[in-house]
């Protein structure tokens, strides 16, 4: 289903590959998602039009191409890949709902709770966050591997990682905080995710614990570039090209590297994570890919 990475670089951009896998991560969702005429029929719409909405797919890309990173078929990781995607649809849903930051516009269109009021809004992202689980649970792998892939996840996703990271951004607006709160938040709920995403597709590609971790730091570097590269867009450009809000950071006095350290400072600090990261992976399979994404994280900067 999924071909090489490695041979993909040889015609095709960062972007192309990155299309491909969006097409084939968009197809194993429509079929995993319930479908809209299943009851209750607005539920499964609202669900369908998050997860399905137009986006980059970059954490279930990192995860297949993790897993190709150590010699994995990549087709055992594509379900993991799709629950990834899954949870973090849900945490979009429930970040922005009014009592979190009320945002009325998500990757160019209405949020959900725009859409489909705020009580569907709530409820479509709590099925996602289960599906998500249950969807890993039946993937068909060696038992261990997937017992570590849901300890990796729940870790994640929980008071540790983004949802810990949403509660202290939440709680820091208007407030003057430290570096260590700023990167508590930002290391959490964008980069958990994130880190987890490479991690994952290592351990379903057979990587030893040292390669994991690896991939896992790679993943932090990543994900931490990425949430730095979207605060100076928040500040920088508009509604319409980043398909959301913008200026809605300052508006609400949250916490950003912007706001501490300035857009100079904030766009160096992520394209140096980005380098920091590729370096970690050079001597992985298809270096020359993660790399590549690593930078494309950022690229929106130049």
């Amino acid at each position: 289903m999924l071909g090489s990475v490695s041979e993909g670089l040889k015609n095709n951009s960062v972007q192309s590959q990155l299309t491909d896998f969006a097409r084939i991560v968009n197809a194993r969702l429509s079929e995993l998602l319930p479908p809209v005429n299943r009851i209750p029929a607005e539920l499964h719409q609202a669900i369908r039009y998050s997860c399905l909405a137009p986006g980059k797919r970059l954490r279930p890309a990192l995860t297949l191409a993790c897993c190709d990173s150590v010699g994995g078929i990549k087709n055992q990781a594509l379900d993991a890949a799709c629950a990834i995607e899954m949870i973090h649809a849900f945490s979009l849903i429930h970040d922005d709902l009014p009592a979190i930051d009320n945002d009325d516009l998500r990757r160019g269109r209405p949020t959900c709770h725009i859409q489909f009021g705020e009580g569907i809004a709530i409820l479509a992202g709590d099925a996602l966050f289960s599906l998500a689980f249950e969807c890993i649970a039946e993937c068909s792998d060696d038992p261990k591997k997937i017992v570590q892939v849901l300890k990796v996840l729940t870790h994640a996703s929980g008071s540790d990682g983004l949802v810990g990271g949403e509660t202290v951004d939440i709680q820091s607006e208007g407030k003057h905080i430290d570096k260590e709160t700023l990167d508590y938040i930002h290391s959490r709920k964008t980069g958990a995710l994130i880190k987890a995403s490479c991690e994952v597709g290592g351990i379903l590609g057979g990587a030893t614990q040292e390669e994991i971790r690896i991939l896992g730091l790679y993943g932090e570097k990543v994900g931490l570039a990425f949430q730095i590269a979207d605060d100076v867009l928040n500040e920088t450009s508009t509604p319409e090209q980043l398909g959301k809000s913008a200026g809605s950071d300052r508006e609400r006095m949250k916490a950003t590297y912007p706001a501490m350290y300035g857009l100079e400072e904030s766009r160096s600090k992520a394209l140096s994570l980005a380098a920091e990261s590729g370096d970690l992976v050079k001597n992985f399979a298809n270096s020359a890919f993660l790399q590549q994404i690593a930078m494309f994280s950022v690229e929106r900067l130049s």
